[in-house]
């Protein structure tokens, strides 16, 4: 499972950075920050919720997909927005 998710990882930084070099984007300090953050956290959270699944502990994992899941896509949501917006009025 690690061997996978790592390599996964390793596709999706390769793939952003390529997508950032070849649109010529360039991002401030605080949205690779906020980005990061992110990014780090719903790892956190898809390693604790298949943890918890295979120790038979359901609710816990649903309950951790919910409390640190949740503002891990708000993080990414709000990175990526703003670097959305900041392209767009330029």
């Amino acid at each position: 499972m690690w061997f996978i998710m790592g390599t996964v990882v390793g596709i999706v930084i390769l793939g952003l950075f390529w997508l950032i070099k070849r649109n010529n984007l360039s991002l401030t300090w605080y949205e690779w920050v906020i980005g990061i953050a992110g990014f780090a956290l719903m790892l956190l959270t898809v390693q604790n919720f298949i943890g918890s699944f295979l120790e038979y502990e359901p609710r816990a994992a649903y309950m951790f997909l919910l409390v640190t899941g949740l503002p891990s896509l708000v993080l990414l949501g709000v990175a990526w927005q703003l670097a959305a917006r900041r392209v767009k009025k330029a």
